[in-house]
């Protein structure tokens, strides 16, 4: 069956490409770009108006499954993706069992073939059951398809192991994606500094983050591992990274769309559903980020999708849960915050949305070039509208984005050439 979208602006990193015109898909390959006077489509879609973009791919998700399938589980986190526009999501491995060796790997795996078709990668645990302890079976879950391994929820605490596994790694060219967090510096549920001291609620350091981000970053230079920081909140870790930038360290990092919207002046309503890890910081580590990522410093925009039950989060700010959803979310106020903004360029915007978290997880994806396969998401830059939790396809609500104006939206995804959402149909 031939597709062709038509009259829609093509916008390709890879390849610098942007101009208005049909884009043809046939067999789940693009197979031409320009317009064919000469072929007739079973199938058009109508893209007037519209940017047509490689399928956006998150580095950064949680699903939930297996364990915790009240919160989120593979179908309906597939689900929240496509509607987001993500083709690709890597799955966090801090689930019950942890994501720690092949079988777990391969439960996965079947999960996501069940599911809508949005491809599913799953990250594997550095240690058996994120104990910190010993190396989880690494080279037997790379064989399964893990794309990266991490200890995301957790920090690897003890130095000597985190330089193992990297050392491990490194012939599998995976990237070693690292959470940020010093726990000896944790307990607090907000930012430290003048906003939880008025608030009465005990303060996370900024150095709980940029220690870890310095030290594996160092681990990173000696062992010549492809590393990834993940979720990036603060100034200092910023300038940390763009030093080990300019000194030649294989480091790449993400943020998300919280920590360069939002800041900890606005948990003085105690909304449960604005506590992530790391926190909400200040107005002055937002613009950094935001800086950061105009400049590449920040090489991709994640969205550390955290769903949580509604009960969970209906507590006492400091007993619930940390983490938010974002995947519904993530391009209108991407786009609303950077690019309407002027900050950055359409290009710009989806080179860190899809072409680079491509680049770091070296898949042949990221690219909508003629005989690429046709992950595609088709965006409307120009509707405005309210975000509403209640529409989410999501099995959690929990969003710091509820009734924020914002504008642009997913029309369609496509992953392998077939239509896997449609807004409105």
């Amino acid at each position: 069956m031939k597709l062709c979208i038509k009259n829609g602006k093509i916008i390709n990193p890879n390849t610098n490409f942007e101009a208005v015109t049909d884009l043809w898909v046939e067999e789940g390959k693009v197979i031409y770009i320009g317009e064919r006077n000469d072929w007739k489509a079973d199938e058009t879609i109508d893209a007037t108006d519209k940017w047509v973009v490689p399928g956006l791919i998150d580095l950064h998700v949680h699903f939930r499954a297996p364990g915790f399938e009240h919160k989120e589980d593979i179908a309906s986190g597939a689900a929240a993706a496509a509607k987001g526009g993500f083709t690709t999501v890597c799955c966090m491995p801090n689930t019950k069992p942890v994501i720690d060796n092949e079988c777990v790997v391969e439960y996965i795996n079947a999960m996501a073939s069940r599911a809508n078709g949005v491809n599913v990668l799953p990250i594997g645990a550095i240690t058996k059951d994120q104990a910190g302890e010993t190396l989880a079976d690494i080279g037997k879950m790379v064989e399964h398809g893990i794309c990266a391994i991490s200890e995301d929820g957790k920090t690897v605490a003890n130095a000597g192991l985190m330089k193992k596994a990297m050392q491990y790694v490194k012939p599998f060219n995976i990237p070693v994606m690292s959470h940020t967090e010093e726990k000896t510096l944790t307990g607090g549920a907000m930012n430290a500094g003048e906003n939880a001291q008025l608030f009465g609620i005990k303060g996370i350091p900024r150095e709980a983050e940029e220690i870890i981000v310095a030290r594996d970053i160092l681990l990173a230079k000696y062992t010549g591992v492809k590393l990834h920081l993940c979720h990036i909140s603060t100034k200092g870790s910023v300038e940390i990274i763009r030093f080990a930038k300019m000194q030649g360290v294989n480091v790449t990092a993400e943020t998300a769309p919280h920590y360069f919207t939002l800041d900890d002046s606005i948990l003085g309503d105690y909304d449960a559903n604005k506590k992530m890890s790391p926190p909400l910081r200040t107005k002055e580590d937002v613009a950094a980020i935001k800086a950061a990522l105009q400049e590449g410093v920040i090489d991709v925009i994640a969205t550390d999708h955290a769903p949580h039950h509604y009960d969970e989060k209906n507590v006492e700010f400091e007993a619930a849960p940390f983490g938010i959803v974002g995947l519904e979310t993530s391009f209108a106020v991407s786009h609303t915050q950077l690019v309407k903004s002027g900050l950055i360029s359409p290009m710009a915007l989806v080179e860190r949305m899809s072409s680079k978290p491509a680049q770091i997880l070296g898949i042949d994806k990221g690219d909508i070039s003629v005989g690429k396969v046709a992950d595609i998401t088709i965006l409307d830059p120009e509707v405005t509208y309210k975000i509403d939790p209640t529409k989410f396809v999501s099995k959690s609500k929990n969003t710091p984005f509820g009734g924020m104006e914002v504008t642009g939206d997913v029309a369609y995804t496509l992953v392998n050439g077939r239509i896997v959402y449609q807004k409105n149909a």
